[in-house]
């Protein structure tokens, strides 16, 4: 288990509530068994589960073959739907399902939901029962297959641009502009009798439970949660008069939405991210089912993607056909310890209920983010594709699925983070650990992305270890430097420290570094920062900017034959490039041994020429691509007066020459003084960690930690010993690596206090 992972929330008090009962489940449990192909779901008992857990039985609720949809949501849907037609048409409640298709044939009713997949399929399925016209909405992210499968029972199909709660919006509005009856398991305003329906519903499920125990008192149901209609279903009937049972809800680490309203003592709305469980990927809870979840609630945790993929693994070995979302109660079950149990009354008798609450889904194998170990943390990110979708001749994927391990790492952990793309598919990642107040701040930067995974030798995502070392790409550049970031921000948890640590896992750096700059945009500042780029564990004081400069040398268009009236801009280029050569000897020629910077001088070279249209004309223009490199006391209007210089001496002695300049980007170099506290402070642990001082350098790439000395923040490049960076094989010495991890964890004890 991790070690600092959040932790169970437990209310003592659940034990003495009382749930006021619902008023028509018989009703609704009798409209079930008249539906066609209805039967009670198995309740299926998991002897070796309750021998592992040590109790007396653990049964499980097989809730993936329910009237031939693979979810409980057709028991919710179906009731709230007859009841809002029943009502609306002005029909009695115990009218026959073809008695309401009569009265529809003549007055047809709309039915409109968003959903998150199982809740619409079962929303179309009931509109093809009663014969009606069915729109669903969907977030923008959802899966195709899932579409389908929704449009196969006969529904049209709405796409958001946005997320889940998007598209419960859009749908009311639709529902409410075409006379039509919105059937959603969330209540807002406007809207609470059918969602109190569907969570009667709901009812029928554990009414079914409790004949198939034949009346035995069971100690413990285990309920996921997502907009909470179904834990609000389950927790009435569990905290009936005259029952004993205790309450456990289950959530994913990234749509906590319960777990965080319960341990703040109000509802809140969680910003979620992905998760296999999309049935529970939710931000907001129903207002119907929170103030009985508040009060009822014995229990409440969240699991990870990982261990919610195990379950299901393990349930389809048993011969359940359970997904993510329906095996989430047997990971809960899992997740508990000792104490845990205990404090939940179970013993060696109990008798415990797990809801499982759909079928299999095809989904991506999650990565385990239990592990606090910066080596195995290593290797698992070099094991996710995150090539820059702008280098190579066939762009990788991007960081979005490293950015969303990274953020279910926090949260599983309970860290703070934050979620910034203002570019849609380049998202970085923000996690703060925050300081009791007074104390400095400190920022450990790591970029997610590497360059193309083409041309490696081997498997460019194997994370193996061999001879002590760490392979793949991105081992050394640099997600053994992010591994060592991440694994700092966690452990400062414990350390009790004044000032904020903050972890910027950003994009980009191998493009045009616009992660950094996202960081920066969104307001994100430090006293001090640690770019965790490999360095060899030597520590960078200083390094080189570049500016990216076009020079157009225009000439005259004409017929190859008419020399009278054409000019050639690509000859007229030629000399412009032979002042750039001797330029680029300058610069080379301006510092002598004694004076030479620690970065090396300044260079120049063209790196692109672009002109002409065919062989047989006179080309009016020639474009020259100019990369700079820059060291401190150098900016890009310092670099244009040279070329500009240079430029204007050729319009004057050479005849027609005709030019434009411009700066295209550019980047400042970066300096700390090597007297600096923050570097001093940086050494010092270094040598504790390593057993002898790093040397002190500068070099002449380019890193982020000149834009975070751009908004005042100074630091320095420290990383670990990384070999074959942009080449056909990479690693990182696993040594260096914990030795990184150690200092981190120190310098932020010390700068933080």
């Amino acid at each position: 288990m991790t070690a600092h992972r959040r932790p169970v929330y437990f209310n003592p008090g659940a034990r003495s509530w009382v749930a006021e009962p619902f008023q028509s489940a018989e009703l609704a449990e009798n409209f079930h068994r008249k539906l066609r192909g209805y039967q009670k779901s198995p309740l299926v008992s998991l002897d070796g589960v309750a021998e592992e857990v040590g109790v007396g039985s653990v049964n499980i609720k097989d809730e993936t073959n329910r009237i031939g949809l693979p979810s409980f949501k057709v028991l919710g849907a179906s009731w709230g739907a007859f009841r809002a037609v029943t009502l609306q048409l002005g029909l009695p409640l115990d009218s026959t399902i073809e008695e309401v298709k009569t009265r529809l044939s003549e007055q047809p009713i709309p039915l409109y939901a968003a959903t998150q997949g199982n809740h619409g399929r079962a929303v179309a399925r009931m509109g093809a029962i009663l014969a009606v016209p069915v729109e669903i909405h969907v977030p923008a992210d959802m899966r195709a297959e899932t579409i389908a499968f929704i449009k196969g029972e006969g529904a049209a199909v709405i796409v958001s641009k946005g997320q889940y709660d998007d598209a419960m919006m859009e749908a009311q509005a639709a529902s409410q502009q075409n006379k039509g009856i919105l059937v959603q398991d969330v209540a807002f305003d406007g809207n609470e009798d059918i969602p109190k329906w569907i969570v009667e519903g709901y009812s029928t499920m554990m009414r079914e439970i409790d004949d198939q125990l034949n009346g035995q008192q069971v100690d413990l149901v285990i309920c996921p949660v997502g907009a909470g209609s179904l834990a609000q279903a389950a927790i009435t009937h569990c905290k009936a008069a005259g029952r004993s049972t205790a309450f456990m809800t289950v959530e994913s680490d990234t749509a906590g939405c319960l777990w965080k309203s319960l341990t703040q003592g109000e509802s809140v709305v969680e910003t979620t991210s992905a998760t296999i469980m999309a049935g529970l990927n939710c931000g907001t809870l129903s207002k119907a089912a929170w103030p009985p979840l508040k009060s009822g609630t014995d229990a409440s945790l969240t699991i990870s993607d990982y261990e919610a993929h195990r379950a299901s693994l393990d349930l389809q070995k048993r011969g359940i056909a359970a997904g993510p979302c329906g095996a989430a109660a047997l990971a809960a079950l899992r997740r508990l310890d000792e104490s845990d149990k205990a404090r939940l009354g179970l013993n060696q008798k109990s008798v415990i209920v797990l809801l499982c609450t759909e079928g299999t889904t095809t989904y991506n194998i999650p990565k385990d983010v239990s592990s606090d170990d910066v080596i195995s943390l290593t290797q698992t990110l070099v094991q996710i594709n995150s090539s820059n979708p702008d280098l190579g001749s066939i762009g990788g994927p991007g960081e979005t699925a490293l950015a969303q391990y990274v953020t279910a790492w926090l949260r599983h952990r309970e860290i703070e983070s934050h979620w910034i793309e203002p570019i849609a598919g380049r998202p970085s990642v923000v996690g703060v650990v925050r300081g009791s107040g007074g104390g400095k701040s400190i920022m450990f930067n790591g970029h997610l992305d590497t360059v193309t995974l083409l041309g490696y030798d081997g498997d460019a995502l194997s994370g193996d270890v061999v001879n002590g070392n760490i392979y793949g790409r991105g081992s050394a550049d640099m997600k053994s430097g992010l591994a060592a970031a991440m694994v700092a921000l966690v452990n400062a948890k414990g350390l009790g420290l004044k000032g904020d640590v903050i972890l910027a896992a950003v994009a980009d750096e191998e493009g045009e570094s616009i992660g950094t700059e996202h960081v920066i945009e969104a307001g994100w500042r430090a006293d001090a920062a640690i770019v965790a780029e490999p360095t060899d564990m030597a520590v960078i004081n200083t390094h080189k900017g570049f500016a990216i400069f076009e020079v157009d040398i225009y000439g005259v268009a004409s017929h190859g034959s008419r020399a009278d009236l054409g000019v050639d801009a690509i000859c007229k280029a030629g000399y412009f490039l032979v002042e750039l050569d001797r330029h680029a000897q300058e610069l080379q020629d301006r510092f002598d041994q004694n004076n030479k910077p620690e970065t090396g001088a300044p260079n120049i070279h063209c790196g692109v020429i672009k002109g002409g249209e065919e062989v047989s004309s006179y080309p009016a223009k020639c474009t020259i691509s100019i990369d700079r490199r820059t060291i401190a006391g150098e900016t890009p209007i310092t670099v244009r007066d040279e070329l500009l210089s240079i430029l204007e001496k050729l319009a004057v002695t050479v005849p027609n020459f005709k030019f434009e300049l411009r700066n295209t980007f550019s980047r400042s170099p970066y300096f700390i003084a090597r007297d600096h506290p923050f570097l001093n402070l940086v050494v010092e642990q270094a040598t504790k960690s390593i057993g002898t001082a790093p040397s002190i350098r500068g070099e002449p790439y380019w890193t982020d930690m000149a834009l975070l000395s751009d908004v005042g923040i100074p630091g320095v490049i420290w990383g670990p010993k990384g070999y074959g960076l942009h080449a056909k094989t990479e690693w990182v010495e696993i040594e260096s690596v914990r030795q990184l991890a150690e200092a981190f964890v120190a310098i932020e004890a010390d700068f933080c206090k």
